[in-house]
């Protein structure tokens, strides 16, 4: 079993997202909706320095970045973006310390993870970072670093929280492959040394301090087995995306004593079926690796599919509320 097998996860919170711009209001439908496992959460829609990128460009050490028309680009010093993505960071995490008093249990926060970082800041010159070693394992330390500082203020405010962090990585299986573009669109950075790469994501996975790190990716071709040899705990995803030739790396993960974090609500306004058929794939799938069903409530965690920033606020509480509930169907009748 993996070291973090112990720990208890909740069996349903959501990725990480919300939409609006009230820090106050999203904390309050994050913790009404999810008592077991709430999470801080994002706001995008309130500008550059609430994106999932600035936000985490903010939290970096001796770092600093600046919004340009192409994204985020390095400075020298922190100017006004970074202080806004900081200002924006310290609200959100003040409502939550507000409407968690007294809380004991996990708390899940989010950060853009080293690679997903890497691909989309741009060093001076208008490359992305990726297209450095040197600056991607600058920026990995840094990110490390920082992440350190903002998990101990989690802990400070929430005493009773068992922090997981969340390791965002939309960008990891490109990078892996060779696909993310140059600034000129003609060509694509060529491909990070998968042993390179998993080094590096174990080094930031450390940020913890030993607790549990999920490490969330919302592409096809999760790299399951690299994820797993890096340290993550467990693993979120697109349920809708997976294939049978995930099979054996998902059957893998669960014996070796990771957690699914399985995104099947949808992230934008669409009827919502009832909980029961929300996770009859994960049946299926269960069914398909032979995998014990009583197994299931302790290996799974459900979400939505992706952040919910793109959707209607009534949506998102709904969306929330309908993990919990589909989390019951799959604890009470598992097969």
């Amino acid at each position: 079993m993996s070291e973090n097998s112990e720990f208890r996860f909740g069996p349903a919170t959501g990725v990480g997202s919300m939409p609006g711009g009230d820090a106050r209001e999203a904390a309050k439908t994050v913790i009404g909706s999810i008592e077991d496992f709430p999470f801080l959460a994002e706001l995008p829609a309130r500008g550059p320095g609430a994106d999932m990128i600035g936000r985490t460009a903010g939290m970096l050490v001796e770092l600093y970045a600046r919004v340009e028309p192409s994204g985020w680009r390095f400075g020298d010093r922190p100017g006004r973006d970074t202080k806004r993505a900081r200002s924006w960071l310290g609200e959100d995490l003040d409502a939550l310390e507000e409407f968690t008093q007294g809380y004991e249990g996990p708390l899940k926060v989010q950060a853009v993870g080293p690679w997903t970082l890497a691909a989309s800041l741009e060093l001076r010159n208008g490359e992305s970072a990726l297209s450095d070693p040197g600056a991607c394992r600058d920026l990995a330390g840094s990110l490390t670093e920082g992440l350190r500082l903002h998990l101990d203020e989690v802990r400070r405010r929430i005493p009773g929280a068992e922090v997981v962090l969340q390791l965002d990585e939309p960008s990891l299986v490109a990078v892996l492959r060779g696909g993310v573009p140059t600034a000129s669109g003609y060509r694509t950075h060529r491909a990070v040394d998968r042993q390179i790469a998993e080094a590096t994501l174990r080094d930031v996975v450390a940020a913890n301090g030993g607790g549990p790190v999920v490490v969330h990716t919302c592409a096809p071709d999760v790299p399951f087995a690299l994820l797993r040899r890096a340290g993550a705990a467990a693993i979120s995803f697109d349920f809708s995306l997976l294939t049978e030739r995930d099979d054996e790396a998902i059957g893998e993960a669960v014996e070796g004593g990771t957690r699914l974090f399985a995104g099947v609500v949808p992230g934008t306004d669409v009827p919502l079926s009832d909980p029961a058929g929300s996770v009859m794939g994960v049946r299926t799938l269960w069914r398909r690796l032979g995998l014990r069903p009583g197994l299931l409530a302790e290996a799974v965690t459900l979400t939505p599919s992706c952040g919910l920033a793109g959707a209607s606020p009534d949506f998102a509480r709904r969306a929330l509320a309908h993990c919990v509930r589909a989390a019951r169907s799959l604890a009470d009748n598992p097969e």
